[in-house]
């Protein structure tokens, strides 16, 4: 008595656990491209940010030296001045505009004298991008 018994797989059923582990790799990989697109912009955005912190330090020390310095206040204006090689922003240039008509205005309705914009502006790495910080600072004897 020795039956054996007999199992038969419908013909439907071949190859199914062969397609569910492709759609499970499928679904995995576009999981790890999502990541890898989620810490290529993060690091792009860090980078942005360190720019942005590099270039209102510039303008700030700008504006520090001027107020150290009031008596010499025309001595500071320039245009489009390079300052890539000793900030480290790529292709950065400083801008310093005193008395210019869209600062503030005394009593007498002229540009404040004591009224000064302070830009500075670099070129994004890889891009063609200017971004510029520009503060505006009304230097007063202190």
């Amino acid at each position: 008595m020795n039956k054996r018994l007999k199992f038969t797989v419908p013909m439907q059923q071949n190859g199914m656990v062969l397609l569910e582990g492709l759609i499970a790799i499928l679904i995995f990989s576009v999981g790890i491209l999502g990541v890898v697109g989620l810490q290529a912009a993060m690091v792009k955005g860090a980078a942005d940010s360190q720019y942005r912190i590099e270039a209102g330090n510039i303008a700030q020390k700008r504006v520090a030296q001027m107020y150290v310095d009031q008596n010499k206040l025309a001595d500071y204006e320039e245009v489009d001045t390079a300052i890539a090689a000793t900030t480290g922003l790529p292709n950065g240039k400083r801008s310093t505009i005193r008395a210019d008509a869209s600062c503030d205005t005394d009593i007498l309705l002229a540009p404040s004298q004591n009224c000064v914009i302070v830009t500075v502006s670099w070129e994004q790495p890889g891009t063609k991008d200017i971004h510029s910080v520009t503060t505006v600072a009304h230097i007063v004897g202190g």
